[in-house]
């Protein structure tokens, strides 16, 4: 669970340095991406530890 919440910070670095910076705007994208698909990630992993108790 730390290593999720780990990228979910670093993605949403990612977000905040592209969009303060116009010229990286294709980072905050590909930040803004990333963050999303792992938070599901997490998610979907989290329901089934759960399940499994």
């Amino acid at each position: 669970m730390g290593l999720i919440l780990g990228l979910l910070v670093l993605w949403v670095v990612l977000v905040v340095v592209g969009f303060a910076i116009k010229a990286l705007l294709w980072l905050a994208i590909v930040g803004l991406i990333l963050f999303v698909a792992t938070a599901v990630f997490g998610a979907i992993r989290g329901r089934s530890r759960r399940a499994m108790r």
